[in-house]
């Protein structure tokens, strides 16, 4: 129950994820209460300034009905809020109240809003469909695949798929492929659902993931792209990996050398793993893993799901929120992941053994991106050869349309550029990517407005560096 007190509290408090203020109701009051609705509630007051400073309004007999009416005719789901006036400092504000709506999304006008911190974020299609299928509690993989069939399943994979589920214990199947998925959902109504076709299809869909390794952001020395069922992709994408990452030698006495590299390889396979399994696959993007000399990325498509935030991430009791359910169970029922959201926390464990190396995540580009980066200073006296030191030769002239397609082209291939080769400025970057200046300007404007990179120094002599 808001009171006179509560209010003055409120407005010391400023506007935040739950709170927000407005000098005068409009169209703008009833976004913000969508976005409320979409995401925890809150409480719009208005006839206060930005600046927290009360205004007052003006209300007529009715104005309170007023306001109430057009609310409810320009949302869907229709809202009703709680909606109260209050007299301060000899002035009236009206507080505005609607808590989080439990079928998602609504709505005003056929525009989406959602409350990321302290303002209104609109939503995208797959975003929409993200908070839809959240409130019904539905996943897009479990849904009926239309023009497939069964025949479009390849057996062999789903048997394989059989042995290693009832090998590992945490649940026996039955032999017949057919009643296997059917337990486990994975058919329905005679039909194969997404992720069936993700984990079993004859021919594959056309989910890559595309791996290079690099010398610079611009030059690539050896790339492939992979296209296969969701396990056999897993484990060629880690041989391309291992075959392309150091590895010192030690000695601890015995007769035998010890073999070390750079990364420690469950923490990479991990990383791996969350992407496949968390991945938006409604999204057109590749997975795309690049190795550099000195550090790994992997980008996945879909930006963190169920409103996980990059700091929850960071700490040991985040929530799991799972975009692909069925396809989750089974990396979980084949013991290829521990337990649903617990990825992070074991990459962490492992890079306990690897205080060289550091690890980071980021919303990026409409995804995410994981970065493990190695410190230059542990390089030295370390010896780098390479598994697999002999590169494909044939590299043919078409490769940097490869891994550098999509992120590649437009401002995060700047962001990477500057990222390699900080303080130089346009021209030196439009010479080195081969790139007009006039299109550079575009992107580092971009990534300017999105603080991302900042010009520091001299109009003559500065540059840009990485935020």
């Amino acid at each position: 129950m808001t009171t006179r007190l509560l209010i003055h509290e409120l407005l010391a408090l400023g506007e935040s994820q739950t709170l927000e203020f407005k000098s005068s109701f409009d169209k703008e009051t009833i976004e913000t209460l969508v976005a409320f609705a979409n995401a925890q509630g809150g409480t719009v007051l208005v006839g206060v300034t930005d600046g927290g400073a009360v205004r007052g309004v003006t209300l007529g007999k009715e104005t309170l009905n007023d306001w109430l009416g057009q609310i409810r005719a320009a949302t869907s789901p229709v809202l009703i809020p709680d909606i109260d006036a209050y007299r301060l400092e000899r002035k009236v504000i009206v507080a505005i109240r609607v808590g989080e709506y439990p079928i998602k999304p609504i709505n005003t006008r056929g525009r989406y809003f959602k409350r990321v911190a302290s303002s209104n974020h609109q939503l995208s299609l797959s975003e929409i469909n993200d908070l839809y299928m959240q409130s019904l509690q539905l996943s897009w993989d479990a849904y009926v695949a239309p023009r497939h069939s069964l025949d479009d399943l390849e057996v062999t994979k789903i048997e394989t798929f059989i042995d290693k589920v009832n090998a590992g214990g945490r649940f026996f199947l039955d032999p017949s492929p057919l009643l296997s998925l059917q337990k486990l959902k994975y058919v329905a109504n005679d039909a194969p659902t997404w992720a069936a076709l993700l984990l079993f299809a004859r021919q594959p869909l056309r989910h890559h993931i595309h791996i290079g390794r690099f010398k610079t952001p611009v030059t690539i020395i050896d790339d492939r792209q992979i296209t296969d069922t969701l396990f056999e992709a897993v484990e060629q994408a880690m041989k391309f990996v291992v075959s392309h990452i150091g590895v010192a030698f030690e000695f601890d006495g015995s007769l035998q050398r010890k073999e070390r590299f750079f990364y420690p390889l469950p923490a990479l396979r991990e990383a791996l793993l969350n992407a496949v399994v968390h991945r938006d696959y409604a999204s057109s993007s590749d997975i795309q893993i690049k190795i550099f000399d000195d550090r790994i990325t992997l980008f996945n498509p879909g930006k963190l799901y169920g409103g996980l935030t990059i700091a929850e991430l960071q700490t040991d009791h985040y929530p799991s929120h799972l975009r692909n359910k069925l396809l989750a169970e089974a990396f979980y029922l084949t013991k290829n992941i521990e337990k649903y959201g617990s990825g992070l926390i074991r990459i962490r464990k492992e890079l306990e053994a690897y205080p060289e190396v550091r690890f980071r995540l980021e919303e990026v580009g409409g995804g995410v991106l994981a970065t493990f980066s190695r410190m230059r200073e542990y390089d030295d006296g370390i010896d780098t050869g390479r598994v697999n030191e002999g590169v494909n030769e044939g590299v043919n002239e078409g490769v940097n349309e490869g891994v550098n397609e999509g992120v590649s082209e437009g401002p995060d291939f700047l962001f990477a550029c500057i990222m390699q080769y900080p303080g130089l400025r346009i021209p030196d970057y439009s010479k080195h990517l081969n790139i007009p200046g006039k299109t550079l300007e575009r992107w580092i404007k971009q990534l300017r407005d999105e603080k991302r990179v900042i010009f520091k120094g001299s109009p003559k002599k500065g540059g840009y560096f990485v935020l």
